[in-house]
């Protein structure tokens, strides 16, 4: 709701130490990240040729990032996660380890001539859309079913990740109203969300934070998901949804 974030990009920078969160959520959505690897692999995980140098410095600067937390004990092939699961680190498997270690979805992407491409990912949560589509694409096709995403928020955006430097990372927020409840919401854009009419039974924003590698240069956009019953909302802000602020997307 506030006037920053209800804007495009609407970006803020993140607090030291704020960039991956751990919320009182952790377990439950662990454990559906983990099945979804472990039985849908193929939809939640993708990367393309090349990628591999980018995937592993993500994977040591999102290990290291938690080695620095006091909920997590990362040692050497294994980390001890917030819940008590123990998950290998596997060398040969980076993105299926990350993606049983935080609770953001994280996707890499990179620089090819003028362009971003996203080259790796591993999305469980998709809030309508599916990996598989957006793969290998740029910023521009990746966006081109949001409404807003126009030239100008496209050149901004661009203008955005030139400009990042490692040691700012950035966050915006957006605001999705649904009828249900489940993570895992895949989507083809050929097959376009009908949004809900009248009142909306939940709220579901995600925390997308975007960080520059150090080496590699790639930018990490990572994902948390929020889902929120609209009863548990305050009246305000309610009332704020069914007039149609912020904007969402």
């Amino acid at each position: 709701m506030s006037p920053a974030t209800d804007r495009l990009p609407g970006t803020q920078p993140v607090s030291d130490g704020d960039w991956l969160r751990v919320e009182d959520s952790y377990a439950g959505q662990m454990a559906e990240r983990r099945r979804l690897i472990s039985e849908r692999r193929g939809e939640v995980i993708a990367s393309v040729d090349g990628a591999e140098e980018g995937v592993a410095e993500l994977s040591r600067v999102v290990l290291e990032f938690l080695r620095g937390r006091g909920d997590f004990v990362v040692e050497e092939g294994l980390v001890r996660c917030p819940d008590g699961v123990v998950v290998p680190v596997d060398r040969e498997d980076p993105l299926g380890t990350l993606g049983g270690i935080a609770q953001e979805d994280l996707c890499l992407l990179r620089k090819h001539g003028e362009v971003w491409r996203l080259d790796a990912a591993v999305l469980c949560f998709p809030a309508g859309w599916m990996l598989s589509e957006k793969i290998g694409g740029d910023l521009a096709g990746i966006h081109a079913p949001v409404r807003e995403y126009d030239s100008d928020v496209a050149r901004r955006v661009a203008r955005l990740f030139d400009g990042l430097r490692p040691e700012r990372p950035i966050w915006r927020v957006n605001a999705l109203l649904y009828d249900e409840p489940e993570l895992h919401q895949p989507r083809s854009e050929r097959d376009r969300r009908d949004r809900p009419t009248g009142a909306a039974a939940y709220v579901r924003s995600e925390r997308q934070c975007l960080k520059k590698l150090p080496e590699s240069g790639a930018v990490v956009f990572s994902i948390h998901t929020y889902v929120t019953p609209t009863v548990a909302l305050a009246e305000s802000d309610r009332a704020a949804l069914a007039e149609g602020r912020p904007r969402v997307g």
